[in-house]
């Protein structure tokens, strides 16, 4: 195990370099030092005493800094040894050697390893046991150093800590009467809750015990000895401490008691220091889902949401306001740049990690926020609202104000701000730590509702987004409102407001609509009113996390409609972050219950409405028509076959996206590109991926507007997969795949839409082979980016069938199923299933060109290529589940697929039975029940071939036994139906082999019908009536292929078991074959048909004389015919059935 730990990166992940040439002039006054204290020996003269004064002094002076050349292993060498020379009754040598403690740990970020924090330990302890009591204070100091991300390792120290009577629970008790103190053994409680990634955790005992400590500071008022800062940083430390137990303890909050406390105290907080706010809490909040309480007191006279405490509402002075309002807020911008750049000090964001007085981003978790809703916008570049690069300034630390740098009350509502801010990261923390369904019990207290007519808005999370002085605040109040918001859309989709509701009580779906009415209204208005870059991009990314959840299908119109006119001028604004925000928030737009009406109107809104707005709160647009400025050369319309052109553009932000990702930037918002790379002449790369991002979610939402610009994006494809950088190519094939599934759609039976308003297929055609002749071959052999690799073999399998057999014949086929092969034995999971799958789509489409009037397909198809299809689809069908499915449904294709020409070859024999071998073991094995459901369909589809010696080959008893098997004992309802189905497709007697084996296919559907409600789970029996439905199907076709010889069995089971089948015959004649998931159920008169078709060709066995078995099945489906047509009225053709 190493010695020590250091930091040595900075939060973005690049190790932070010191200035070389001072490395060994730092490194080497360590040293000398050092070896000056080590030389020394424990010596209780005046003279000894003065030397270690001087050298502690001389080595807390030291200029340290990261990459001082100092080794973490020779400071805690160090630290031991003036423990050592430092006798316990020299109360200030200890105070100083606590000093030096702390401030080395601190200053160095080094983390003492377990065999120098032992003995470092037990002298801390002893020394405040000990020493005077003034001591104490620079002792917990130096002890909150030692025990920082080391809590696991001090075990056999915790009962003397953290028991009943240990000392931080006696030092941090309210009883305690010096305030530094009890704050100081707070941030030693904190300090041991945290936990590093990866490392063992504080045990749960004790865990609880901090955990209530915590939440009892939280819950108690101010002490009078207490001042107002020292309080704040007591509040920090608890929260801090909480907020640890929560990520890095995975501590679990499960009584709805402690839940509630928690929320309450942290609701308290969000708001503590706010002005013009003061409000009362309960001890607990309990969750329910109407408003609780409003406690709150203005000490100001009431004013407008949009109007109060931010004067930078007002949209005309807003020029003019702004000076003012970074003088107002001239602290809190300090207080935030000094708070994020500190963590640039840090090599992993430990900053002031020994002071109480510090929130660090990445010790609240604030790095690890989600940007929700960013979709591609998190990589290359684009930097979080708390990341060190986006803020400017550099205050060496948060406790160094003086009164030149704003004086006491600038001082306080820095740390106010800071509390609210720990508060804020710490819900963020409950938030993930318990169910969503759980969390929004308390909806009502953190969400706004809209005020009654002349009450006051309550406070809640939007209060501190649109009142906040601090942006950091602000930033962090997004953040827990999108965490809230993500993963609710089926908690709000109860919502409805599209009535006019006039009752005594206001109904839960009526109450989360005006909610959801409210969040709209609020977040808007901090569109308008936000200056800082930052915190808008969490505005914006926070509109797209609620447009992404709300059903905007049960609620009035308008409210897209608002947010997507405020939102479009936006998209030019000068910070890079705004924008890609801005073009996640349109994705999210047309994403959401796509296709709304409402959206469709707003995409054919003309490409300038709303762009040449003048909002002051967006100075930085370009003209209107900025995106139509052409590149050098020849334009993409000139080139393209069927783009729209002039003034008749179907879809603005399909232009918009188009020129994103294709042309020049501009110089206007080069500047603050942090997403792009030296000497790129494109936009940043998020802002193209984002668009890259929208294109496909309006491919998938509104082909029917996409398609006009069908061509133009397959030029934009082969441009972006012909990149170097591997997220652009996977946005293109990505892109690529929606465009071709909507293409598809078009063509499917049961699509709606006109056969005059579908592209048409000789358009695919070009698309398709553009596409292939373009860089998608290469992606797919892209063995170094295996998700690539499955991309492009999703967009493959989204070909056309009907345009296939149209590509650039056979040889297309084979270089794609060469391409999916490889991918077959790619050694990531993810690339061989997403490859199976495509194998599966290409072995579909080969039985969809079977159908054609042409045979040459099927005639010049490589014999070669389909025994590499089949050997690559055995073996994959030995993979996991996710590879097997797909592979045995492409067994059963190929199988289908084979001509004559190939079976009749010998070297096709060995494979066929391999293949049929691999689908019998599938059936029978215990693997997912969506597996054996495929297997059994590629076992009805291998039937389906009339050229395989279906009936004479060996293999013919084991797969019906197999299926016989599956449709009498298998668990899965659906599996037993897929296994009937597939028993009921031969056509000919002979397929089914010998008597006997026909005897066991009859004998096994009698029992499965038998056994058709037999279920322990309540969830198959939805598939009851499915199954009866099928087996009878099966039964029926069965007699109407029978043989003379066929006839004693049947009568022998029909005399054991005649009425129940007969019954369920019966009831399928009334009923019709119900829907189920083998085809388009059929018609009572086309069952009824059945039964007549299986009676006549019982009329016409020439069965021997004296024999009665033909006689009793003839007169088994002629009473089932009586039965059925007395009960409708009729008697048909019955005496004519009996004459035959």
């Amino acid at each position: 195990m190493a010695a020590v730990q250091v930091a040595g990166s900075l939060p973005s992940g690049q190790p932070r370099e010191a200035p070389r040439e001072a490395i060994p002039e730092r490194g080497n006054a360590f040293r000398r030092l050092s070896a000056r204290l080590c030389a020394l020996r424990p010596d209780d003269s005046s003279s000894a005493r003065t030397e270690i004064h001087l050298l502690f002094d001389q080595l807390i002076s030291e200029n340290y800094s990261e990459g001082s050349g100092v080794a973490p292993e020779d400071v805690s060498a160090l630290l031991v040894q003036a423990c050592r020379l430092v006798p316990l009754n020299q109360n200030h040598l200890v105070s100083k050697v606590s000093q030096l403690i702390h401030h080395l740990l601190n200053r160095l970020q080094v983390i003492v390893d377990e065999q120098h924090l032992d003995f470092l330990l037990a002298y801390t302890i002893s020394a405040i046991h000990q020493c005077s009591s003034w001591t104490h204070m620079e002792i917990l100091q130096a002890l909150a150093a030692l025990v920082y991300c080391n809590g696991s390792k001090c075990q056999k120290y915790l009962p003397e800590l953290l028991g009943k009577t240990g000392l931080l629970m006696k030092l941090s008790d309210l009883a305690q009467s010096d305030p530094e103190v009890r704050r100081a053994a707070v941030h030693c409680m904190a300090n041991l809750c945290l936990s590093m990634p990866g490392q063992p955790y504080l045990e749960e005992p004790y865990q609880n015990i901090c955990f209530q400590a915590f939440l009892t500071i939280l819950q108690s008022p101010k002490s009078s000895d207490m001042d107002d800062i020292t309080f704040c940083m007591l509040l920090q430390n608890a929260l801090k401490g909480i907020q640890s137990l929560l990520n890095g303890g995975r501590m679990k909050l499960t009584q709805t008691d402690e839940l509630g406390a928690l929320l309450a105290v942290l609701k308290k907080f969000m708001f503590h220091g706010l002005p013009g706010l003061n409000i009362e809490m309960p001890t607990v909040l309990y969750p329910t889902p109407l408003p609780q309480y409003d406690g709150r007191t203005p000490i100001k006279p009431q004013q407008s949401e949009s109007s109060a405490s931010r004067p930078t509402l007002n949209k005309k002075k807003k020029s003019k306001v702004k000076p003012k309002k970074i003088q107002q807020g001239e602290e809190e911008e300090k207080e935030s740049s000094g708070e994020i750049e500190a963590a640039s000090v840090t090599g992993t964001g430990r900053v002031n990690l020994h002071e109480g007085n510090t929130w660090s981003p990445s010790s609240l978790g604030v790095q690890s926020l989600p940007l929700d809703g960013s979709g591609a916008a998190g990589k290359d570049g684009v930097s979080s609202p708390f990341s060190s690069s986006s803020w400017k300034r550099v205050s060496s630390s948060e406790s160094d104000y003086s009164d030149a740098e704003g004086g006491m009350q600038s001082k306080m509502r820095s740390y106010q701000a800071k509390v609210r801010q720990g508060a804020l990261v710490c819900f963020l923390s409950t938030i993930k730590s318990i169910e969503k369904k759980v969390l929004y019990g308390y909806w009502s207290a953190f969400i706004p509702d809209t005020p009654e007519l002349g009450s006051p808005q309550s406070v809640s999370l939007m209060t501190l987004t649109l009142k906040d002085p601090s942006p950091k605040t602000r930033a962090c109040a997004l953040q827990v409102l999108s965490a809230i918001l993500e993963g609710s859309k089926q908690f709000l989709s109860v919502a409805e407001d599209t009535s006019d509701h006039r009752r005594a009580f206001t109904p839960f779906s009526v109450m989360i609509a005006s909610s959801i009415r409210e969040l709209h209204r609020c977040l808007l208005l901090a569109l308008v009113a936000e200056s800082s870059s930052q915190t808008l991009t969490q505005i914006i990314k926070c509109l797209a996390n609620l447009v992404s959840n709300a059903p905007y299908n049960r609620l009035k119109l308008s409210l897209l409609t608002k947010v997507w006119n405020q939102i479009k001028p936006y998209i030019r604004h000068k910070d890079v972050n705004v924008r890609v925000s801005s073009l996640t928030l349109l994705g999210a737009i047309v994403s959401t219950h796509a296709p709304l009406p409402e959206v469709q109107l707003l995409l054919q809104q003309p490409c300038s409405s709303g762009l040449g707005n003048s909002n002051s709160a967006t100075p930085h647009l370009s003209p209107p028509d900025w995106w139509k400025k052409a590149p050098a050369g020849p334009s993409l319309e000139e080139t393209s076959v069927s783009s729209p052109k002039g003034s008749s553009e179907p879809c603005w932000l399909i232009r918009l996206c188009i020129s994103i990702v294709v042309l020049p930037k501009e110089d206007s918002c080069s500047g603050s590109d942090a997403g792009s790379a030296a000497g790129s002449a494109y936009e940043p790369s998020p802002m193209r991926l984002e668009a890259l991002q929208v294109l496909a979610l309006l491919a998938r939402g509104y082909f029917s507007m996409t398609q006009a610009y069908l061509m133009e994006l397959g030029e934009v494809i082969c441009k972006c997969m012909g990149e170097a950088d591997p997220s652009i190519q996977l946005h293109g094939a990505k892109l690529l795949e929606e465009l071709g599934i909507g293409l598809i759609q078009q063509y499917k039976p049961d699509s709606t839409v006109a056969p005059d308003q579908r592209v048409p297929v000789f358009l695919v055609v070009m698309f398709w082979t553009m596409m292939l002749n373009g860089p998608l071959p290469r992606a797919l052999q892209n063995s170094e980016h295996p998700t690539l690799q499955a991309s492009a073999c999703d967009a493959l399998s989204s070909i056309l069938p009907e345009a296939f057999s149209s590509l650039p014949d056979v040889i297309f086929v084979a270089d794609t199923a060469n391409a999916i092969l490889m991918s077959l034995e790619d050694k990531s999971l993810n690339v061989r299933a997403k490859a199976a799958w495509s194998l599966g789509n290409l072995t579909d489409t080969l039985i969809v060109n079977m159908e054609t009037p042409d045979p040459s397909f099927q005639e010049e198809f490589s014999g070669l290529l389909l025994l590499k299809m089949l050997r690559s689809a055995i073996e994959a069908s030995k993979d996991k589940d996710k590879v097997k499915s797909n592979a045995v449904r492409a067994l059963g294709n190929l199988l289908h697929f084979l001509q004559p020409s190939h079976i009749e070859k010998p070297t096709f024999a060995e494979i066929i039975e391999e293949s049929i071998q691999a689908l019998i073991s599938t059936v029978l094995t215990e693997a997912a029940m969506k597996v054996r459901w495929n297997a059994c369909y590629a076992m009805g589809n291998v039937f389906k071939n009339p050229a395989l010696p279906l009936g004479t080959a060996p293999w013919t008893s084991q797969a019906y036994s197999a299926l016989t098997s599956v449709v009498t004992s298998c668990k899965n309802f659906k599996v037993r139906i897929r296994s009937a189905a597939a028993l009921s497709v031969p056509g000919k007697r002979e397929q089914y082999g010998s008597v006997e084996q026909y005897a066991r296919i009859w004998n096994a559907l009698v029992t499965a019908l038998q056994k058709s409600e037999d279920t322990i789970d309540f969830l198959e029996f939805k598939y009851c009536a499915s199954l009866r439905t099928q087996i009878c199907e099966a039964l029926i076709h069965l007699l109407s292929l029978a043989s003379a010889s066929d006839l004693p069995c049947i009568k022998e089971i029909l005399e054991l078991n005649g009425n129940m089948v007969q019954s369920y015959i019966v009831q399928f004649l009334k009923s019709g074959a119900e829907g189920d998931d083998t085809g388009a159920p059929h018609s009572p008169q086309e069952t009824d048909q059945m039964v007549r078709m299986a009676l006549k060709h019982m009329g016409s066995i020439q069965a021997p004389a004296g024999d009665t078995a033909r006689r009793t099945i003839m007169g088994f489906l002629e009473e089932i015919l009586a039965i059925c047509f007395e009960s409708s009225g009729s008697q048909g053709a019955l005496p004519g059935l009996r004459n035959q």
